[in-house]
Protein backbone atom coordinates (compact mmCIF):
# COMPACT_ATOMS: atom_id res chain seq x y z
CA UNK A 1 0.00 0.00 0.00
CA UNK A 2 2.69 2.23 0.95
CA UNK A 3 5.00 1.54 -2.17
CA UNK A 4 3.77 4.71 -4.60
CA UNK A 5 2.85 7.15 -1.32
CA UNK A 6 6.54 8.74 -2.18
CA UNK A 7 6.51 8.45 -6.00
CA UNK A 8 6.27 11.94 -6.35
CA UNK A 9 8.45 13.05 -3.58
CA UNK A 10 11.13 11.06 -5.49
CA UNK A 11 10.65 13.19 -8.63
CA UNK A 12 10.10 16.47 -7.03
CA UNK A 13 12.96 16.24 -4.88
CA UNK A 14 15.52 15.17 -8.05
CA UNK A 15 14.26 18.00 -9.59
CA UNK A 16 15.74 20.56 -7.12
CA UNK A 17 12.91 20.79 -4.28
CA UNK A 18 14.15 20.91 -0.29
CA UNK A 19 12.78 17.68 1.49
CA UNK A 20 9.51 19.96 3.28
CA UNK A 21 8.62 21.37 -0.11
CA UNK A 22 9.12 17.80 -1.85
CA UNK A 23 7.17 16.46 0.77
CA UNK A 24 4.32 19.10 0.58
CA UNK A 25 3.86 19.02 -3.51
CA UNK A 26 3.40 15.08 -3.23
CA UNK A 27 0.86 15.50 -0.90
CA UNK A 28 -1.16 18.15 -3.37
CA UNK A 29 -0.45 15.78 -6.36
CA UNK A 30 -1.50 12.58 -4.52
CA UNK A 31 -4.65 14.81 -3.16
CA UNK A 32 -5.62 16.14 -6.36
CA UNK A 33 -5.02 12.44 -8.12
CA UNK A 34 -7.52 11.20 -4.88
CA UNK A 35 -9.86 13.68 -5.76
CA UNK A 36 -10.01 12.63 -9.45
CA UNK A 37 -10.91 8.73 -8.14
CA UNK A 38 -13.46 9.84 -5.85
CA UNK A 39 -15.05 11.77 -8.64
CA UNK A 40 -15.04 9.04 -11.24
CA UNK A 41 -16.00 6.20 -8.85
CA UNK A 42 -18.82 8.56 -7.67
CA UNK A 43 -20.22 8.87 -11.02
CA UNK A 44 -19.56 5.22 -12.10
CA UNK A 45 -21.44 3.76 -8.52
CA UNK A 46 -24.20 6.45 -9.34
CA UNK A 47 -24.98 5.04 -12.90
CA UNK A 48 -24.75 1.50 -12.17
CA UNK A 49 -26.47 1.35 -9.39
CA UNK A 50 -29.15 3.66 -10.13
CA UNK A 51 -29.62 2.02 -13.33
CA UNK A 52 -29.17 -1.17 -12.32
CA UNK A 53 -32.21 -0.68 -9.68
CA UNK A 54 -34.40 0.96 -12.09
CA UNK A 55 -34.10 -1.66 -14.97
CA UNK A 56 -34.95 -3.67 -11.37
CA UNK A 57 -38.31 -1.82 -10.36
CA UNK A 58 -39.64 -2.19 -14.10
CA UNK A 59 -39.22 -5.24 -14.08
CA UNK A 60 -40.78 -6.36 -10.77
CA UNK A 61 -44.48 -6.31 -9.79
CA UNK A 62 -44.48 -4.55 -6.67
CA UNK A 63 -44.24 -0.38 -6.01
CA UNK A 64 -41.34 -0.58 -3.38
CA UNK A 65 -38.20 -0.92 -5.51
CA UNK A 66 -39.91 2.20 -8.03
CA UNK A 67 -40.45 4.21 -5.07
CA UNK A 68 -36.51 3.22 -3.64
CA UNK A 69 -35.33 5.12 -7.10
CA UNK A 70 -37.79 7.83 -6.76
CA UNK A 71 -36.70 9.20 -3.52
CA UNK A 72 -33.23 8.42 -4.41
CA UNK A 73 -32.14 5.50 -1.95
CA UNK A 74 -29.53 4.24 -4.95
CA UNK A 75 -28.06 7.69 -5.73
CA UNK A 76 -27.33 8.25 -1.66
CA UNK A 77 -26.45 4.45 -1.49
CA UNK A 78 -23.50 4.61 -4.44
CA UNK A 79 -21.77 7.51 -2.44
CA UNK A 80 -20.20 4.86 0.04
CA UNK A 81 -18.19 3.45 -2.74
CA UNK A 82 -15.90 6.76 -3.09
CA UNK A 83 -16.20 6.54 0.75
CA UNK A 84 -14.74 3.57 1.26
CA UNK A 85 -11.81 4.56 -1.50
CA UNK A 86 -11.35 7.39 0.44
CA UNK A 87 -10.71 5.59 4.01
CA UNK A 88 -8.82 2.64 2.19
CA UNK A 89 -6.45 5.84 0.25
CA UNK A 90 -5.76 8.21 3.42
CA UNK A 91 -2.99 6.40 5.09
CA UNK A 92 -1.57 6.27 1.81
CA UNK A 93 -2.08 10.26 0.71
CA UNK A 94 -1.27 11.42 4.68
CA UNK A 95 1.73 9.26 5.00
CA UNK A 96 3.90 12.14 6.02
CA UNK A 97 1.32 14.60 8.02
CA UNK A 98 0.03 12.28 10.81
CA UNK A 99 -1.72 15.35 12.13
CA UNK A 100 -3.33 16.38 9.71
CA UNK A 101 -4.64 12.84 8.28
CA UNK A 102 -6.35 12.35 12.21
CA UNK A 103 -8.07 15.21 12.04
CA UNK A 104 -9.24 14.65 7.96
CA UNK A 105 -10.28 11.39 9.52
CA UNK A 106 -12.44 12.82 11.77
CA UNK A 107 -14.19 14.86 9.14
CA UNK A 108 -14.55 11.47 7.13
CA UNK A 109 -16.50 9.58 9.78
CA UNK A 110 -18.94 12.52 10.90
CA UNK A 111 -19.45 12.76 6.93
CA UNK A 112 -20.12 8.55 7.49
CA UNK A 113 -22.30 8.78 9.76
CA UNK A 114 -24.34 11.85 8.06
CA UNK A 115 -24.54 9.68 4.97
CA UNK A 116 -25.40 6.73 6.85
CA UNK A 117 -28.60 9.02 7.97
CA UNK A 118 -29.57 10.51 4.77
CA UNK A 119 -29.26 6.46 3.55
CA UNK A 120 -32.05 6.11 6.21
CA UNK A 121 -33.95 9.13 5.67
CA UNK A 122 -34.18 7.79 2.08
CA UNK A 123 -35.44 4.42 2.76
CA UNK A 124 -38.09 5.26 5.61
CA UNK A 125 -39.33 8.05 3.42
CA UNK A 126 -39.76 5.37 0.89
CA UNK A 127 -41.47 3.10 3.72
CA UNK A 128 -43.72 6.11 4.19
CA UNK A 129 -44.86 6.27 0.73
CA UNK A 130 -45.69 2.34 0.09
CA UNK A 131 -47.71 2.12 3.50
CA UNK A 132 -49.64 4.77 2.27
CA UNK A 133 -50.48 2.70 -0.59
CA UNK A 134 -51.74 -0.30 1.27
CA UNK A 135 -55.30 0.40 1.54
CA UNK A 136 -55.53 -1.49 4.86
CA UNK A 137 -53.00 1.51 5.83
CA UNK A 138 -54.27 4.44 4.25
CA UNK A 139 -56.03 5.98 6.58
CA UNK A 140 -53.64 5.36 9.29
CA UNK A 141 -51.05 7.93 10.33
CA UNK A 142 -47.61 6.57 9.04
CA UNK A 143 -46.08 10.48 8.78
CA UNK A 144 -45.80 9.89 12.56
CA UNK A 145 -44.93 6.78 13.20
CA UNK A 146 -41.96 7.46 10.51
CA UNK A 147 -41.35 11.18 12.10
CA UNK A 148 -40.69 9.56 15.17
CA UNK A 149 -38.30 6.68 13.90
CA UNK A 150 -36.20 9.39 11.63
CA UNK A 151 -35.79 11.04 15.09
CA UNK A 152 -34.36 8.48 16.72
CA UNK A 153 -32.14 8.15 13.53
CA UNK A 154 -31.58 12.00 14.21
CA UNK A 155 -30.49 12.06 17.97
CA UNK A 156 -28.31 8.68 17.67
CA UNK A 157 -26.32 10.46 14.50
CA UNK A 158 -26.05 13.82 15.59
CA UNK A 159 -24.96 12.31 19.35
CA UNK A 160 -22.31 9.79 17.34
CA UNK A 161 -21.04 12.88 15.73
CA UNK A 162 -20.18 14.47 18.89
CA UNK A 163 -19.03 11.50 20.49
CA UNK A 164 -16.85 11.00 17.07
CA UNK A 165 -15.45 15.27 17.94
CA UNK A 166 -14.89 15.27 21.43
CA UNK A 167 -13.26 11.55 21.21
CA UNK A 168 -15.30 9.77 23.33
CA UNK A 169 -17.19 6.75 23.36
CA UNK A 170 -20.24 6.41 22.27
CA UNK A 171 -21.37 4.59 25.67
CA UNK A 172 -19.77 7.17 27.99
CA UNK A 173 -21.23 9.92 25.71
CA UNK A 174 -24.82 8.70 26.47
CA UNK A 175 -23.90 8.25 29.79
CA UNK A 176 -22.83 11.92 30.21
CA UNK A 177 -25.83 13.25 28.44
CA UNK A 178 -28.13 11.39 30.58
CA UNK A 179 -27.60 13.84 33.40
CA UNK A 180 -28.81 16.94 30.83
CA UNK A 181 -32.19 14.64 30.04
CA UNK A 182 -34.23 17.03 31.95
CA UNK A 183 -32.90 19.59 29.23
CA UNK A 184 -33.73 17.71 26.60
CA UNK A 185 -37.41 16.97 27.84
CA UNK A 186 -38.12 20.16 27.98
CA UNK A 187 -36.58 21.03 24.45
CA UNK A 188 -38.50 17.93 23.04
CA UNK A 189 -41.62 18.69 24.91
CA UNK A 190 -43.68 19.00 21.90
CA UNK A 191 -42.75 16.17 19.90
CA UNK A 192 -42.69 13.84 22.83
CA UNK A 193 -46.59 14.88 23.39
CA UNK A 194 -46.98 14.67 19.91
CA UNK A 195 -45.49 10.86 19.61
CA UNK A 196 -47.60 9.75 22.88
CA UNK A 197 -50.44 11.63 20.91
CA UNK A 198 -49.79 9.44 17.34
CA UNK A 199 -50.22 6.51 19.36
CA UNK A 200 -53.02 6.83 21.62
CA UNK A 201 -54.45 8.38 18.15
CA UNK A 202 -53.51 4.95 16.48
CA UNK A 203 -54.70 2.92 18.87
CA UNK A 204 -57.84 4.20 20.01
CA UNK A 205 -58.63 4.89 16.17
CA UNK A 206 -59.83 8.56 17.29
CA UNK A 207 -58.34 9.88 14.11
CA UNK A 208 -57.88 8.64 10.20
CA UNK A 209 -56.85 10.40 6.85
CA UNK A 210 -60.02 11.84 5.10
CA UNK A 211 -61.95 11.84 8.76
CA UNK A 212 -64.03 15.53 8.56
CA UNK A 213 -63.46 16.76 11.80
CA UNK A 214 -65.15 20.33 13.64
CA UNK A 215 -62.64 21.74 16.16
CA UNK A 216 -64.01 25.24 17.00
CA UNK A 217 -60.87 26.56 19.05
CA UNK A 218 -58.61 26.25 15.90
CA UNK A 219 -61.07 27.02 13.50
CA UNK A 220 -61.00 23.39 12.04
CA UNK A 221 -64.03 22.46 9.84
CA UNK A 222 -62.84 20.15 6.99
CA UNK A 223 -61.32 16.93 5.89
CA UNK A 224 -57.89 15.54 7.53
CA UNK A 225 -55.08 15.37 4.78
CA UNK A 226 -52.12 14.56 7.13
CA UNK A 227 -51.30 13.36 10.75
CA UNK A 228 -47.79 13.91 11.56
CA UNK A 229 -45.61 13.76 14.70
CA UNK A 230 -46.19 17.29 15.46
CA UNK A 231 -49.45 18.27 13.90
CA UNK A 232 -52.88 17.19 12.58
CA UNK A 233 -53.40 19.15 8.57
CA UNK A 234 -57.14 19.88 8.05
CA UNK A 235 -58.04 21.25 4.67
CA UNK A 236 -61.35 23.42 5.33
CA UNK A 237 -64.52 23.74 2.85
CA UNK A 238 -63.15 27.49 1.95
CA UNK A 239 -59.53 25.10 1.52
CA UNK A 240 -57.87 26.72 4.04
CA UNK A 241 -55.60 24.75 5.96
CA UNK A 242 -55.66 24.38 9.34
CA UNK A 243 -52.77 23.37 11.54
CA UNK A 244 -53.99 21.55 14.67
CA UNK A 245 -50.98 19.78 18.00
CA UNK A 246 -51.47 16.57 17.70
CA UNK A 247 -51.71 16.48 21.43
CA UNK A 248 -54.75 18.45 21.02
CA UNK A 249 -56.64 15.96 19.71
CA UNK A 250 -56.08 13.74 22.71
CA UNK A 251 -56.53 16.34 25.06
CA UNK A 252 -59.10 18.82 24.06
CA UNK A 253 -62.60 18.06 22.54
CA UNK A 254 -63.07 17.83 18.75
CA UNK A 255 -66.44 16.63 16.50
CA UNK A 256 -65.37 13.17 14.40
CA UNK A 257 -68.38 13.40 11.74
CA UNK A 258 -67.09 9.92 10.88
CA UNK A 259 -69.97 7.70 12.50
CA UNK A 260 -72.01 9.86 10.23
CA UNK A 261 -70.53 9.24 6.87
CA UNK A 262 -70.13 5.36 8.13
CA UNK A 263 -73.85 5.20 9.26
CA UNK A 264 -76.57 4.97 6.63
CA UNK A 265 -77.78 8.95 6.51
CA UNK A 266 -76.95 12.56 7.47
CA UNK A 267 -78.82 13.72 10.42
CA UNK A 268 -81.85 16.25 10.14
CA UNK A 269 -81.92 18.07 13.54
CA UNK A 270 -84.32 21.42 12.92
CA UNK A 271 -87.70 22.71 14.50
CA UNK A 272 -90.14 25.74 13.69
CA UNK A 273 -91.82 27.62 16.53
CA UNK A 274 -95.04 28.12 16.43
CA UNK A 275 -96.91 30.64 17.99
CA UNK A 276 -99.31 29.60 21.56
CA UNK A 277 -101.90 31.28 20.06
CA UNK A 278 -102.69 29.61 17.21
CA UNK A 279 -103.27 26.34 18.88
CA UNK A 280 -107.23 25.11 19.16
CA UNK A 281 -109.53 22.05 18.87
CA UNK A 282 -110.60 21.43 15.65
CA UNK A 283 -114.03 21.34 14.94
CA UNK A 284 -116.09 18.75 13.18
CA UNK A 285 -115.79 21.14 9.99
CA UNK A 286 -112.80 21.84 10.25
CA UNK A 287 -111.76 18.07 10.44
CA UNK A 288 -114.16 17.56 7.82
CA UNK A 289 -112.07 20.02 5.31
CA UNK A 290 -108.65 18.53 6.57
CA UNK A 291 -109.84 15.22 5.39
CA UNK A 292 -108.89 16.98 1.54
CA UNK A 293 -105.28 16.38 2.72
CA UNK A 294 -104.86 12.99 1.16
CA UNK A 295 -101.89 12.39 3.80
CA UNK A 296 -103.85 12.11 6.38
CA UNK A 297 -107.20 11.06 5.16
CA UNK A 298 -106.96 7.96 6.54
CA UNK A 299 -105.56 9.32 10.18
CA UNK A 300 -108.43 11.38 10.36
CA UNK A 301 -111.23 9.22 9.43
CA UNK A 302 -109.91 6.64 11.91
CA UNK A 303 -109.38 8.84 15.15
CA UNK A 304 -112.32 11.13 14.21
CA UNK A 305 -114.30 7.23 14.98
CA UNK A 306 -112.52 6.37 17.69
CA UNK A 307 -112.65 9.98 19.39
CA UNK A 308 -116.63 9.36 18.58
CA UNK A 309 -116.72 6.06 19.91
CA UNK A 310 -114.71 7.23 23.44
CA UNK A 311 -117.15 10.33 23.72
CA UNK A 312 -120.24 8.25 23.41
CA UNK A 313 -119.56 5.75 25.56
CA UNK A 314 -118.44 8.12 28.44
CA UNK A 315 -121.31 10.12 27.97
CA UNK A 316 -119.28 13.22 27.03
CA UNK A 317 -120.98 16.63 26.38
CA UNK A 318 -119.84 18.36 23.35
CA UNK A 319 -121.59 21.62 23.00
CA UNK A 320 -118.00 22.44 24.74
CA UNK A 321 -114.85 21.49 23.12
CA UNK A 322 -112.68 21.18 25.94
CA UNK A 323 -114.80 18.16 26.89
CA UNK A 324 -113.28 14.74 26.41
CA UNK A 325 -110.89 14.15 23.81
CA UNK A 326 -110.87 16.12 20.94
CA UNK A 327 -107.69 16.69 17.91
CA UNK A 328 -106.27 19.75 17.89
CA UNK A 329 -104.55 21.45 14.97
CA UNK A 330 -101.23 21.44 16.25
CA UNK A 331 -101.47 17.64 16.82
CA UNK A 332 -102.99 17.04 12.96
CA UNK A 333 -100.15 19.20 11.45
CA UNK A 334 -97.08 17.00 13.78
CA UNK A 335 -98.63 13.95 11.97
CA UNK A 336 -99.29 15.12 9.03
CA UNK A 337 -95.68 16.06 8.95
CA UNK A 338 -94.64 12.62 10.62
CA UNK A 339 -96.66 11.15 7.62
CA UNK A 340 -94.90 13.30 5.00
CA UNK A 341 -91.08 12.56 5.99
CA UNK A 342 -92.01 9.10 5.95
CA UNK A 343 -93.06 8.99 2.70
CA UNK A 344 -90.42 11.45 1.56
CA UNK A 345 -87.58 10.38 -0.47
CA UNK A 346 -84.71 11.73 0.60
CA UNK A 347 -84.83 9.94 3.52
CA UNK A 348 -83.52 6.98 4.72
CA UNK A 349 -86.63 4.92 6.18
CA UNK A 350 -84.49 2.65 8.25
CA UNK A 351 -83.39 5.42 11.11
CA UNK A 352 -85.12 7.11 12.96
CA UNK A 353 -88.05 9.17 12.07
CA UNK A 354 -89.66 11.62 14.84
CA UNK A 355 -91.92 14.57 15.24
CA UNK A 356 -91.43 15.89 18.57
CA UNK A 357 -92.98 19.01 20.33
CA UNK A 358 -90.42 20.30 22.82
CA UNK A 359 -90.41 22.76 25.71
CA UNK A 360 -93.05 25.73 24.86
CA UNK A 361 -90.49 28.74 25.24
CA UNK A 362 -91.38 32.80 25.07
CA UNK A 363 -90.93 32.97 21.28
CA UNK A 364 -93.88 29.88 21.14
CA UNK A 365 -93.77 25.93 20.95
CA UNK A 366 -91.30 24.16 19.26
CA UNK A 367 -92.17 21.54 16.93
CA UNK A 368 -89.01 19.66 16.13
CA UNK A 369 -88.45 17.40 13.00
CA UNK A 370 -85.67 14.69 13.27
CA UNK A 371 -85.11 12.34 10.83
CA UNK A 372 -81.68 11.13 8.47
CA UNK A 373 -81.41 12.22 4.71
CA UNK A 374 -80.25 8.99 2.53
CA UNK A 375 -77.69 10.74 1.05
CA UNK A 376 -74.94 12.52 3.12
CA UNK A 377 -73.28 14.49 0.57
CA UNK A 378 -73.21 18.15 1.68
CA UNK A 379 -74.56 19.66 -0.96
CA UNK A 380 -77.81 17.46 -1.76
CA UNK A 381 -78.06 17.04 2.44
CA UNK A 382 -78.81 20.88 2.30
CA UNK A 383 -81.19 20.56 -0.72
CA UNK A 384 -83.01 17.53 0.77
CA UNK A 385 -83.30 19.32 4.22
CA UNK A 386 -84.40 23.04 2.22
CA UNK A 387 -87.26 21.03 0.37
CA UNK A 388 -88.74 19.05 3.88
CA UNK A 389 -88.57 22.78 5.43
CA UNK A 390 -89.90 24.70 2.52
CA UNK A 391 -92.78 22.45 2.31
CA UNK A 392 -93.45 22.29 5.69
CA UNK A 393 -93.48 26.16 6.00
CA UNK A 394 -95.77 26.52 3.40
CA UNK A 395 -98.28 23.28 4.55
CA UNK A 396 -98.77 25.27 7.99
CA UNK A 397 -101.39 27.67 7.19
CA UNK A 398 -104.03 24.69 5.99
CA UNK A 399 -104.05 24.24 9.57
CA UNK A 400 -104.35 27.29 10.40
CA UNK A 401 -101.14 27.40 12.52
CA UNK A 402 -99.32 30.18 12.84
CA UNK A 403 -95.45 30.91 13.06
CA UNK A 404 -93.44 32.96 15.35
CA UNK A 405 -91.62 35.99 14.53
CA UNK A 406 -90.15 38.96 15.46
CA UNK A 407 -91.88 41.85 14.59
CA UNK A 408 -90.50 45.11 13.13
CA UNK A 409 -91.67 47.23 16.28
CA UNK A 410 -89.55 45.16 18.86
CA UNK A 411 -86.51 47.29 16.84
CA UNK A 412 -87.84 49.91 16.39
CA UNK A 413 -85.85 53.08 18.75
CA UNK A 414 -88.56 54.86 21.16
CA UNK A 415 -89.32 58.76 20.29
CA UNK A 416 -88.33 60.84 23.02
Amino acid sequence: MFLYNHFFYDIYYNLGLTEDWAKFFNLLTLMFILGILIFISDVIARRLLVKAFTKFASRSKTTFDDLLVSHKAPRNIAHLVPLFITIRLFPLVFSDYPRIEAFLVIGLKVYGILLTIWILRSVLRTLESYFKTLPRLRDKPIDSYIQVVMLFVWIIGVASCLAVLIDLSFLKFFTTIGAASAVLLLIFKDTILGFVASIQVAINDTLRIGDWITMDKYGADGDVIEINLSTVQVQNFDKTITNIPTYAIISEAFKNWRGMESSGGRRIKRSILIKSKSIHYLTDDEIENLKKIQLITTYLETKQKELVDYNTKHNIDKTTLINGRNLTNLGVFRKYVQTYIENHSGINKDMTIMVRQMEPTSQGIPLEIYAFSSDKRWVNYEYIMSDIFDHILSAINYFDLELFELTPSIFEVPKN
